[in-house]
């Protein structure tokens, strides 16, 4: 039965993956929809079994509740979605531990107008609402930053950050500036450090269950697809070059550790002021670079497509929670490229 079960996956990922290249210049949307059909792989332990994790937390997650998902990873890290982990565990079992967290976000130039206040307010809701959080807003302009009523043991702190004239800059510079804080303050006061793109909105609980040594999370356009359309970075001449990986990662959310975090962050910066050096820029910019590091340094925790999800892609069935939302992007705005 294993066998017809293995061959009949095959088959369909096989009929699937044809079906979507045969019209993937052509109708965008119907090529959304035959994605969702495209079976993702499945965890590679038996039926029942858990993750050998001791006594962390994660030891509790329901792997099997999810039959439709891959539900843990080859190097057996779990990937979290809706139904496998009971949220009350999670926070006792972090509040027990004294867990905080630093939460991390840009807001430059026309991004802080158009979307920082949106996202703080929802992470006000929704974010490890049950810990101590410190967020950490890096702007041009410090001034303008919305006055925001935080919780109990929430506080904010913002840090003035230069203008770069290319969004490019922004983005990829932005790996420096958080290794470098996290090294000079965020070590003193938080265990965890979560770092996010500002043109999101928080919709669900983003708790203490994505909490991590290294986190990172599955990119929503991307995770049913065959691994041979992942847009890693295929020049040479970068330090973000990759034959292959594990999955495509999204930069817009990324965790874990302040030693993993701050390692994370400054790979990611050296090898980008090398191919700088080098007159050569990675194809997707930050994000390229920190697939290649997830790839060499695998993450000890991988988030469903539920904690940075898109709408614009339709309805999914194995999306039971989404709890993270791209915002309406603006980019013809609020973008400036020299």
């Amino acid at each position: 039965m294993r066998i017809i079960y293995k061959a009949k996956r095959l088959f369909e990922f096989a009929f699937c993956s044809v079906m979507l290249l045969s019209i993937v210049y052509f109708i965008p949307t119907s090529v959304r929809y035959l994605e969702g059909i495209i079976p993702m792989d499945q965890c590679h332990l038996a039926p029942g079994e858990k993750l050998k994790l001791g006594d962390n937390i994660d030891a509790s997650l329901d792997l099997w509740s999810r039959g439709d998902v891959q539900t843990c990873t080859t190097w057996g890290a779990p990937v979290i979605w809706e139904t496998m982990f009971d949220p009350d565990n999670y926070d006792q079992a972090h509040s027990r531990n004294h867990s905080s967290v630093t939460l991390t976000v840009f807001a430059v130039g026309r991004y802080l107008d158009a979307y920082l206040e949106k996202f703080l307010l929802s992470a006000e809701r929704h974010f490890m609402v049950a810990l101590p959080v410190t967020y950490y807003v890096f702007t041009d302009m410090p001034e303008k930053v919305p006055n925001i009523a935080l919780g109990a043991r929430r506080s904010l702190k913002v840090i003035r950050v230069p203008t770069y004239s290319r969004w490019q800059d922004i983005s990829m510079m932005r790996m420096r500036t958080i290794a470098e804080v996290i090294e000079s303050e965020i070590r003193h006061h938080s265990q965890y450090v979560f770092c996010f793109d500002v043109d999101q909105v928080f919709v669900g609980r983003f708790g203490s269950e994505a909490l991590g040594d290294t986190v990172a999370v599955l990119h929503a356009y991307y995770y049913h697809r065959p691994h041979f359309m992942y847009t890693y970075d295929h020049n040479p001449r970068s330090r973000a070059y990759m034959e292959t990986g594990d999955f495509y990662y999204h930069a817009a959310v990324f965790g874990g550790s302040w030693q993993s975090v701050r390692n994370m962050t400054r790979t990611c910066y050296l090898a980008i002021m090398e191919d700088k050096e080098n007159q050569v820029e990675a194809l997707w910019h930050d994000e390229s670079h920190l697939n290649k590091y997830l790839w060499v340094h695998k993450p000890s925790k991988v988030l469903s497509p539920e904690y940075c999800w898109c709408g614009d892609i339709g309805y999914r069935a194995d999306i039971q929670k989404a709890r993270l939302l791209w915002a309406k992007k603006q980019y013809d705005t609020l973008r400036v490229t020299v």
